[in-house]
């Protein structure tokens, strides 16, 4: 395209110089000049000449006039580039001393100062130098606000200011952030808090493509679950459950964060109904674990339930467990010690061993309450335990037996 501009203006110059000589062999003009009692006398066509060959010679004066500065500043310009490259490669070999002196160069005389200065303050506080990497930073001034903003709320944000963080983003000579600004103050937000706010930017986020969809993915259901948990009643919990879509309000740490919330405010049906959900659409054995660990009553309701997923699970140490909680949380101890040998059996580890003792402490059996704490603590370290007195051979095999399950297609599941 430069090509035929150029070609394209030489011809149009042409045809108007034609045109131009046509018109003066017509008439070729006088041109009188008097400078201090001289006459100059010519025609226009050569003074029109000589004005055109004086603008030239003019320009070409002036093209050799400008050649040793616009030399210097390419010079200038080509060692920019070369400290700019030499502290990135100083910076990557960890040699950060270097680096900063190189950057710092590189910024005051090349036109990268936004990424120049940026990567010296990096290199300043990964030297431990938070005066250095500030005063890098002051030297911005009025420029480039962006990446300094984003520069200072990264900085604070790795040393556990989030507060600072956002003071830094939400200057108005900042706005508006660009993609990495917005997952900065996202960032920001859940650090300090807020992240109801946080998760109100996913949708920009995922616009700008500031982050794979899949990180995204996770910081959606992080972010969910910690404002469930920074919910400050039952009003602004059950807003924002309903708000979100239906695959996080089956997700565990999403499910369990509403639950957890929701038993803290004595919303005892909310918690339950919402593990219950979860639990019919994936089994999950952290779900099932916090299901008889909730603080909360219903207890005929939740053993209910237990007992409609036990056909299903008859092997799940984790609903066994749950199973020997509730009936413990009952009263019902000789029930509990049912279910408690079963999910020690199938790996419910310490917590089953602890529950154990405790109801033998109930019971009033202090040798069996010791010795199931100190299987617990034998669990905790990953040794083996020593087996329980009263349970026989065949009692021990029906523990220890794992039990076909099967879907409700009826083709059996396979364990692990």
């Amino acid at each position: 395209m430069t090509l035929f501009r150029s070609v394209l203006f030489w011809l149009i110059l042409a045809v108007l110089g034609a045109l131009l000589a046509q018109v003066l062999l017509q008439d070729p003009g006088y041109v009188l000049v008097r400078f201090r009692g001289t006459d100059y006398s010519t025609t226009v066509a050569v003074a029109t000449g000589l004005l055109f060959a004086l603008m030239l010679g003019l320009a070409l004066l002036w093209t050799l006039l400008r050649l040793p500065f616009r030399a210097w500043r390419r010079h200038r310009a080509r060692q920019a580039r070369a400290k700019l490259t030499d502290g990135f490669a100083a910076y990557r070999r960890g040699d950060y001393v270097r680096a900063e002196q190189l950057l710092a160069q590189a910024a005051d005389s090349g036109d990268a100062e936004a990424i120049a200065r940026t990567q010296a303050a990096r290199a300043a506080l990964a030297r431990g130098d938070e005066a250095a990497a500030k005063a890098h930073l002051d030297a911005f001034g009025d420029r480039h606000p962006a990446a300094s903003a984003m520069e200072r709320a990264r900085q604070e944000l790795s040393l556990g200011r989030s507060a600072e963080a956002l003071l830094a983003l939400d200057l108005s000579a900042a706005q508006p952030l660009p993609p990495r600004g917005l997952r900065l103050r996202a960032e920001a937000l859940a650090a300090s808090g807020r992240s109801i706010e946080a998760y109100g930017l996913l949708g920009a986020l995922r616009q700008q493509q500031a982050l794979p969809a899949s990180t995204l993915d996770a910081l959606q259901a992080e972010w969910a679950a910690q404002s469930l948990q920074q919910a400050g009643d039952a009003n602004a919990l059950a807003d924002r459950w309903d708000a979100l879509p239906e695959p996080l309000r089956t997700s565990a740490p999403v499910v369990s964060a509403y639950a957890s919330r929701a038993a803290a405010m004595s919303w005892d049906e909310a918690a339950t109904r919402s593990i219950e959900h979860a639990l019919d659409a994936q089994w999950d054995e952290s779900l099932i674990d916090l299901y008889g660990r909730l603080p909360v009553t219903r207890f005929d309701h939740r053993r209910a339930q237990v007992e409609r997923w036990l056909p299903a699970h008859p092997s799940s140490p984790a609903l066994l467990l749950a199973a020997a909680r509730i009936a413990h949380a009952q009263g019902q101890g000789p029930q509990a010690d049912t279910w408690l040998p079963r999910a020690i059996a199938q790996g419910a580890g310490a917590p089953a061993w602890e529950l154990l003792g405790d109801a033998a402490v109930q019971a009033g059996d202090e040798s069996r309450a010791r010795l199931a704490y100190a299987n617990a603590l034998r669990s905790q370290r990953g040794e083996a335990a020593l087996d329980l007195p009263g349970r026989g051979l065949r009692q021990q095999i029906a523990d220890t037996a794992a039990i076909e399950e099967r879907d409700d297609h009826g083709v059996p599941r396979l364990r692990g």
